[in-house]
């Protein structure tokens, strides 16, 4: 039986989505999670979420100790993983509000622990295909049944943060072939993948960073207003897809 772990974004960690639900505190090897981990039920099916930013929003990107986060789910038994996040958008085509299922990433971050072999056996993992299709196929045909505005595929670049992007690397950005801007899915996604888990992720458009002339640069408050306007677009869309999968 699969059982689903939800890494919740910004706004995006609601204990109400799930059916009698209960927090347990746990530690792993590489230190404690982000947050309690709230476990319950989405139509029956077993459910853990888990915010990453801590309940209060109060662990920068690079502060997030991803590590702990994925080991947490995997050592209560999670066997798949739907992430979410706000993301910037790198191209004229995604307009805030709407959601995008990315298929690949791009790496530019700097300070992080990336990989859970850093002692011991050396593992290569391979990262061709670092989003689960089964998953992403599954959240297109949920957005498709729910009339949702999405993009089924797409490159994210990571950066480090906290700060947002300068114009010229805003462009930069785009030239590399990126999409969609966060600071958060890698080194998520690689240690997902590291553990055996189907991952993927639902980015929420926000904004559109600050190449684009004609638009009001990306602030945070930005960001945290358009998340709470499409953030119930999001939930109905975990609440469709998890008994699915």
């Amino acid at each position: 039986m699969a059982k689903i772990g939800i890494i919740g974004g910004s706004g995006l960690d609601d204990p109400k989505l799930l059916k009698d639900y209960d927090e347990i505190d746990i530690k792993t090897k590489y230190g404690k999670p982000s947050s309690a981990l709230v476990t319950g039920k989405i139509k029956d099916v077993e459910v853990v979420i888990l915010a990453r930013h801590g309940k209060d929003h109060s662990i920068h990107p690079t502060g997030v100790n991803y590590r702990a986060n994925i080991r947490a789910l995997k050592d209560v038994g999670c066997t798949h993983i739907i992430a979410t996040t706000a993301v910037g958008s790198l191209r004229e085509e995604i307009k805030p509000g709407d959601i995008v299922f990315p298929d690949q990433f791009i790496d530019f971050t700097k300070r992080r622990e990336y990989t859970f072999f850093d002692e011991g056996e050396v593992v290569h993992t391979s990262m061709a295909d670092p989003f689960s299709e089964h998953i992403r196929k599954k959240l297109i045909e949920a957005s498709n049944n729910l009339g949702l505005r999405y993009h089924s595929k797409a490159t994210v670049i990571t950066i480090e943060g906290s700060r947002f992007s300068t114009r010229a690397e805003s462009h930069m950005f785009r030239l590399l072939g990126a999409d969609i801007i966060n600071m958060s899915t890698v080194p998520e996604v690689s240690l997902a993948k590291e553990l055996g888990f189907e991952y993927a992720t639902v980015a929420m458009s926000t904004d559109y960073d600050c190449w684009k002339e004609n638009e009001e640069p990306v602030t945070f408050e930005m960001v945290m207003e358009t998340m709470k306007k499409n953030s119930e677009n999001v939930k109905k869309l975990i609440i469709e897809v998890v008994p699915k999968i």
